[in-house]
């Protein structure tokens, strides 16, 4: 267990994300998900009010629902849930009121008194950073939200932010959302990360199985015909990200676990980094997630799969 940011609250080094809750995972399926995850110890869960208004017949907020299903009938379970604003259709962006509209239809949802992690899920520029600032203090101060975050903003503006808190007395983001993975680590490494590790924020990244390239699912251009996330992993199947696999592959097969597990344990090595998102679409596919909470690389482990990072990720 880690601590989330400079808060007293432990989490689990793995956070499920569930952005195919009511899209492709069913409630009932989401719900064993759910059960299952919570019985491994799992305690935070990722979401956000527009998940899934990308699939036909949804409208935003489906994930959300799934969620609040299951927490009515697992009041006992202390489950903390993560959602986020700014991108479903009816509350784009982050202006102060709509940000606190968007904030009590995801109550409404998720049937909670307070969301546990509040995050900015994207950065919105034509709103006054101050604005958006105050709209989530608000919320923290009416008891509506307990912690906030922030999602996809790059060095610059997260430092604004945290420059607007010490200004104006406002509450502190204890957690930031980067896509990071070995193939992927750019967009953190070293400018957030630096942030997180000098203000104490907890990095929680999504993406960290890269479209599940990094399941070593894809490896041969005829692989990518699998599921329908092969086209977004079509990008890493080159001689770099192939290396990639073949060394998490040896070491996967030495410690007797799952590729997947290998690459979630890697981003934990990293410098900023509490605990990574990963979601499961069905019961099956979260045992090599859990598996990866339990287990700890050598520093050579790390340091070789870094090297190889080093080439296409830094």
């Amino acid at each position: 267990m880690a601590k989330l940011g400079r808060t007293d609250i432990e989490i689990h080094p793995l956070v499920l994300g569930t952005n195919t809750f009511g899209w492709n995972t069913e409630e009932a399926e989401a719900h064993a998900v759910l059960d299952a995850f919570t019985a491994a110890g799992g305690n935070l869960v990722d979401t956000a009010d527009s998940y899934s208004a990308w699939a036909p017949g949804n409208s935003g907020g489906e994930s959300e629902t799934v969620i609040g299903t299951w927490l009515a009938k697992n009041r006992d379970k202390n489950l903390l849930v993560a959602t986020k604003v700014s991108q479903h259709p009816q509350f784009k962006g982050l202006a102060g009121p709509n940000v606190r509209a968007a904030a009590e239809a995801s109550l409404k949802r998720l049937g909670v008194e307070a969301i546990d992690v509040y995050y900015a899920h994207f950065d919105d520029p034509d709103t006054p950073l101050e604005e958006t600032v105050t709209a989530f203090n608000d919320l923290v101060a009416a008891g509506k939200v307990r912690h906030i975050a922030v999602s996809n903003y790059s060095p610059e503006r997260l430092r604004e932010w945290l420059d607007i808190t010490e200004r104006i007395g406002a509450a502190r983001p204890v957690a930031l959302q980067p896509k990071y993975s070995l193939v992927s680590r750019s967009t953190f490494e070293p400018g957030l990360r630096d942030i997180a590790v000098a203000e104490g924020l907890s990095g929680l990244p999504y993406h960290a199985l890269a479209s599940g390239f990094l399941t070593g699912k894809y490896r041969t251009e005829a692989d990518l015909e699998q599921s329908v996330r092969g086209g977004s992993a079509a990008k890493h199947l080159n001689p770099s990200g192939l290396a990639i696999i073949e060394k998490l592959d040896r070491i996967a097969q030495a410690r007797g676990v799952a590729i997947a597990s290998v690459a979630l344990a890697w981003t934990r090595t990293r410098a900023g980094i509490t605990a990574p998102i990963a979601g499961a679409r069905t019961v099956d596919q979260l045992g090599p997630l859990l598996a990866s909470a339990e287990l700890e690389l050598t520093r050579d482990e790390s340091d070789e799969l870094t090297s190889l990072s080093d080439v296409i990720g830094a």
